[in-house]
């Protein structure tokens, strides 16, 4: 597969691939990403995969600029495997009941169908996460059934709360922390996409395989981890 290692300032370097969003694309990122942290280079500090980019920060005082991109473009430059080994699969819990939906009737009539058609719709795709940004935690998955693939609001929310499940477009999304947003809130879950007090504190990863699943507004009260029903 194509692609071509640009220096981006002092401290970074960037790994294009083929200008298009595709999972083959994203799978070759993911990939060189894991070479990259493999090969535990000299003066790495960070490796962010990208819709079809990897970014590779550096420390330029102990990274060579010419030893470091000839060592980038020797990663790259390897045969990609027959098949990378498929990401982790994540079931989420969703209430996408009253308050929880606000946006749920826009979405519908976006879609010219129902609101429980806009539900099923979604509950019915395994998602592809293809990006972890933005807030730290949060998802770009797709993709999202053409028929609710509502595109942004006009008008940005101030304050989207910390849980609520989202689309734009062709993608969908968790919101890990109350903030900005101008996707469409169509439901709320009860787990924390990203939690520093965990082990691991990222529930996802690029690569990884999302299935929504349905939950009562009981459910989701008993189950929230939110620290109140919001």
């Amino acid at each position: 597969m194509e692609f071509r290692v640009i220096p981006a300032g002092d401290s970074g370097w960037l790994i294009e691939l083929p200008d298009r969003v595709d999972k083959e694309v994203n799978a070759r990122a993911i990939e060189i990403a894991r070479e990259i942290e493999r090969a535990n280079l000299a003066g790495v500090t960070d490796i962010v995969v990208g819709y079809r980019s990897v970014m590779v920060y550096v420390d330029p005082l102990k990274a060579s600029a010419a030893a470091m991109r000839e060592q980038l473009n020797a990663i790259a430059s390897r045969p990609a495997a027959a098949e990378l080994a498929p990401g982790d699969f994540v079931e989420v819990p969703v209430c996408y009941d009253g308050a929880y939906g606000p946006d749920i009737d826009d979405v519908a009539a976006f879609g010219h169908c129902s609101a429980a058609d806009v539900i099923d719709l979604h509950l019915a795709v395994e998602y592809r996460v293809y990006v972890v940004g933005f807030v730290p935690g949060f998802a770009y998955m797709a993709s999202v059934d053409p028929r609710i693939a509502a595109p942004r609001r006009a008008s940005p929310r101030l304050k989207v709360p910390a849980g609520s499940v989202a689309i734009a477009a062709g993608q969908t999304g968790i919101y890990p922390a109350e903030t900005p947003g101008g996707w469409h809130l169509i439901g709320r879950t009860p787990v924390r996409p990203y939690d520093p007090a965990r082990p691991n504190p990222f529930l996802f990863h690029p690569g990884d395989r999302v299935r929504f699943q349905r939950i009562t507004e009981a459910e989701y009260r008993k189950t929230t981890a939110w620290g109140d029903a919001q």
